[in-house]
């Protein structure tokens, strides 16, 4: 294929300290496939590739960002290690995954131990890229980086109304989704950075299709 492609590593923060594991997992990803599958933001389904990871191809290399943030939303109370390869990928892509092969899958294995070993900044990270370009590298982990250091503070609560406002798009009727006040549900999704969160994923949309396309 001509233009890279992007591949996602994720795998489960402190695995071990959670029940029922894999059955949270499989059910968690098994809607997120039908929402990015229906959407066109994966080009096939996630895999399960180990006990606590799972890996895919996005449909385009701009849809990382937005791909990132809901699984952070939709796999919560899991957190996630998030590595992102940008690079070539093997011809033919059909399922599963975890057949193939190429250099984005190589890039997404050294992101997500950078994530691992905490080798990329001097504060905890949950997101990395690698690609064959150090000075994007060098920028979208930088952006990463600050942007999980909102990501660690948000609360479970603060989490239930960010994954209400996904599907209920206005306040007023997040708030009543949650039976709390508009001024509560408000105030739950700026102290649990929702706008920057959103803010930081579309303009990272912008930087990936103007640097990949």
């Amino acid at each position: 294929m001509k233009r890279p492609a992007a591949v996602l590593i994720a795998d489960v923060i402190q695995s071990t300290r959670q029940p029922h594991l894999r059955a949270m997992l499989t059910e968690r990803l098994r809607t997120a496939n039908a929402a990015h599958l229906r959407e066109k933001r994966i080009r096939v389904p996630y895999a399960i590739t180990a006990g606590d990871e799972f890996q895919v191809i996005a449909s385009a290399i701009e849809c990382v960002p937005e791909l990132i943030f809901d699984l952070r939303r939709r796999m919560h109370p899991l957190h996630l290690r998030i590595g992102v390869g940008i690079g070539r990928v093997r011809v033919p892509i059909r399922t599963p995954v975890n057949r193939l092969a190429g250099e984005a899958f190589l890039f997404a294995r050294r992101a997500i131990e950078d994530v691992k070993r905490g080798t990329l900044h001097r504060y905890p990270t949950l997101t990395a890229f690698h690609s064959s370009q150090p000075a994007f590298d060098g920028l979208i982990n930088l952006v990463y980086g600050l942007n999980d250091t909102l990501v660690l503070t948000v609360t479970d609560a603060q989490w239930r109304a960010i994954d209400t406002y996904f599907a209920k798009k206005r306040v007023d009727r997040t708030a009543r989704a949650l039976k709390i006040d508009s001024s509560t549900a408000s105030r739950s999704l700026r102290r649990g950075h929702y706008w920057q969160l959103a803010e930081v994923a579309e303009s990272l949309k912008t930087l990936l299709r103007a640097t990949w396309s």
